[in-house]
Order: C-alpha cells, then sequence, then structure tokens
C-alpha cells in the first residue's frame, strides 16, 4: 500500500521534509487561506495521514467522508477543539497535539501585550509615524502619552496550567503582586507568592488580567459584561488563549465607555477579525493577528512533534501525544 499524507498547510521546517521517507506521496495545500471543508474532503481523500491546522474544521461530515483510509489526524497546535475527537474515536481515527511547546512563547507574547498597551506603544508608534509628534511641535511633554507603571500592580491570572505559570514567573522581575483563579489550587504559583481567589475577586483586585483557561462551555464569554462591570475603570484585560473567552461586543462597550483603561487580544470569537469590527477603531487596545506561538524556534518543535506522533504510528507505536485515548480500544495503531 503506498502511504499517503496531507498537509492542510505548507509547514517550512526541517521534520516536514523528514516525512518524505515515511510516505511515499506527501501533498500540501498551498494557498495561505485554509481549505474549505469540501476543498479539504476533495483534496484529502484517499490518504492514511492527514495534518491540520487549528482552523481547519475537521467535523463528523469530513472524518466519514475520508473514512475508511484515513487512519490518523496530526494536529499542528496545542489545541483541538475544531476536530470532532468522539467522531474520530468511533471511527478508529487517532488524534495527536503538540502540547508543551509553546508555552514560553506564549508567556512572552501576553507580557509583549501588556507593555504595548499600558505604556501605549502602538499609539506612540503611530504619533511618530503619522506626523502628530511633529506638528506637536515639542519633543517632551509632561502629558504626551501617559501610560501606567507596573510595580506594585496586582496582576491577575485566570486559569493557571503551563502558560499562566510562565505569565506569572516573568511576573516576578516587574515586582508585581500576583493573584490567580484556577478550577484547582496550583503551587507552583503559589511558591512564587501569588495568592488563590474566587472569580470575582479576581476581577475586582486585578490590574492585568490575563487569560490563559482552555475554551470550554463553561468558559465561553466568562468574560461577559457583568464581569466587565467588576474590573478597576484603570485596568487592562489581555486574552492570549482562546477569543471565545471574551464576549467581544461587552469588550468594545467596557473599552469604548471607559468602565476599563485598556485591553490587548490576541485571538478572537471569529477569527481573521472582521476589521469592520468598531473594536478595531479603538487606540486603547492592540490587537495582534494569533501570533501567541509564531517564532521560529516554537513552530519547528511543534512540527517535530507532529513528526513524532507520525512516526510511532508508523512502527505501530502509541503516538506520544495521543489526545483521544478511547481510540486504542477500536483500532491498534499503525497503517
Amino acid at each position: 500500500m503506498e502511504l499517503s499524507l496531507f498537509v492542510t498547510r505548507e509547514v517550512p521546517f526541517p521534520a516536514f521534509d523528514q516525512l518524505k521517507a515515511m510516505f511515499q506521496r506527501v501533498d500540501v495545500w498551498k494557498e495561505y487561506r485554509p481549505p474549505t471543508k469540501e476543498e479539504l474532503i476533495a483534496n484529502a481523500k484517499g490518504h492514511q495521514a492527514l495534518v491540520t491546522m487549528l482552523e481547519d474544521k475537521v467535523t463528523c461530515d469530513v472524518i466519514e467522508a475520508l473514512s475508511p483510509e484515513l487512519r490518523i489526524i496530526a494536529q499542528y497546535a496545542v489545541g483541538y477543539d475544531n476536530i470532532d475527537l468522539e467522531c474520530a474515536t468511533r471511527h478508529g481515527v487517532y488524534v495527536t497535539n503538540t502540547p508543551e511547546v509553546l508555552t514560553d512563547a506564549t508567556a512572552d507574547l501576553t507580557w509583549a501585550l501588556i507593555l504595548a498597551v499600558t505604556r501605549r506603544v502602538v499609539e506612540a508608534d503611530r504619533f511618530v509615524r503619522d506626523g502628530s509628534w511633529k506638528r506637536s511641535g515639542t519633543a517632551w511633554h509632561p502629558t504626551m502619552m501617559l501610560g501606567y507603571d507596573l510595580k506594585g500592580k496586582v496582576l491577575g491570572i485566570l486559569g493557571a496550567g503551563r502558560i499562566g505559570s510562565a505569565v506569572a514567573k516573568r511576573a516576578l522581575g516587574f515586582d508585581m503582586k500576583i493573584i490567580y483563579y484556577n478550577r484547582h489550587r496550583v503551587p507552583e504559583v503559589e511558591a512564587l507568592g501569588a495568592r488563590y481567589v474566587d472569580l470575582e475577586t479576581l476581577f475586582r483586585e486585578s490590574d492585568i488580567l490575563t487569560i490563559h483557561t482552555p475554551l470550554t462551555p463553561e468558559t465561553q464569554n466568562l468574560v461577559n459584561e457583568s464581569r466587565l462591570r467588576l474590573m478597576k475603570r484603570t485596568a487592562f484585560i489581555i486574552n492570549t488563549a482562546r477569543g471565545k473567552i471574551i464576549d467581544l461586543d461587552a469588550l468594545y462597550k467596557a473599552l469604548k465607555e471607559g468602565w476599563i483603561a485598556g485591553a490587548g487580544l490576541d485571538v478572537y470569537p471569529s477569527e481573521p477579525l472582521d476589521p469592520s469590527h468598531p473594536i478595531t477603531k479603538l487606540s486603547n487596545v492592540v490587537l495582534a493577528p494569533h501570533i501567541g506561538s509564531a517564532t521560529i524556534e516554537t513552530r519547528a518543535r511543534m512540527a517535530e512533534i507532529v513528526y513524532r506522533n507520525l512516526e510511532a504510528f508508523y512502527r505501530r507505536q502509541r503516538p506520544p501525544t495521543l489526545v483521544n485515548e478511547g481510540v486504542l480500544r477500536v483500532r491498534p495503531p499503525g497503517f
């Protein structure tokens, strides 16, 4: 049997070159945009392995259309809520992801957004580039581009997993107080001096509230109008987790009407963010295009994990980062 692999985006890292030694045929979606459901089915049909991205909607319809040939879906991402796991398991399709590699990159971006919005870096850059600084006629003024200090402020962490913990560690360098909310207490974070609080206290006391919880039915729209109204007028909110955790319309209202001071976002309920959304017109929000893991080193490590999962499956071994354990009872690993 000729083994074939379909990859839903070009992944220019060495680990993907190694896949050509495993698969006789490797097809890659060449366009920058993701394939539609129909295009995904048409291009992946007949392939035994599929490498997907978080934006690909691998619904049950897709899995059933690609069965019985499809044996494994190797997700090039930590999250996998775009894949119907129950359906994949039922059809004996293994699903893997790339965990524990983007922690530092995402924590770094979180701090980039914190600094950018509290010190108005994007506004200041635009102030120079569009000639406003020159037109002001002064090199320095006591009220020019005033921001906020971080020292002594309260950093609130919503979700103290790997990324939330890494963000907390970095806060020590800024001499901040740390509070956090999590489904269970995290001794490692408390060892840094963090204080465990309930959800309402987190929103009330945080000067910077940063989100690192997974997207679940319970966390969807967790940051809503009522909770935003609990926050200080001088507070900032940062989201590098999942866009649907925040009600974006409520956040726009909070920023527009001054319930909070600002926000930094890397993720949105619908991506790409529509540039006509009114939040894009506000100066007190910094917007990034979902680049939490976008470092050369991190993306290369993600590619390596995809390769290791496919290699293990090829050797009839359990893939290292298998996410649907139940599939082991349906079909043994291997092509």
